[in-house]
């Protein structure tokens, strides 16, 4: 079963995303926190992930941009959130934030993706772009 829904988060829009999957929060939390997993299901493929808050997060497009992000929250196996930056440099008033939260239900987990947003015009696309992500995650844990 999967939910998502548009919330504001901090006067900012967000899309968060339910999905309730059969897993151990311990397997899902590898499959979001791992570099080599991480590149399966993410938009983008890991190419540095330092699992601290403070940490560098580097992701690699496959068409020449690089992006890098900084983690906010690394609390195993439950929080692993981090702040996305603009891959030109240029200097903005807010970065994209991505948070991934996971609690036990049952035998599984409920995990939430929370997706708070700098350009408010892309939601509709971020929202078919995670389901897909989040789809292509529930079938790595698989």
């Amino acid at each position: 079963m999967s939910e998502t829904s548009t919330v504001t988060i901090d006067g900012r829009p967000a899309l968060r995303c339910e999905r309730h999957l059969k897993h151990s929060r311990q397997k899902v939390w590898s499959a979001v926190t791992e570099p080599r997993q991480l590149s399966q299901w993410y938009p983008f493929r890991v190419t540095l992930l330092e699992p601290r808050v403070g940490g560098r997060i580097t992701f690699d497009d496959g068409e020449g941009t690089t992006y890098t992000a900084t983690v906010t929250h690394y609390d195993p196996p439950r929080l692993f959130a981090f702040d996305e930056h603009d891959p030109d440099g240029k200097e903005r008033e807010f970065d994209d934030h991505l948070r991934i939260e996971l609690s036990d239900e049952g035998s599984g987990c409920l995990l939430v993706l929370t997706h708070v947003m700098t350009d408010p015009s892309t939601a509709e696309s971020a929202s078919r772009g995670w389901q897909a992500c989040l789809d292509a995650l529930v079938a790595l844990v698989a």
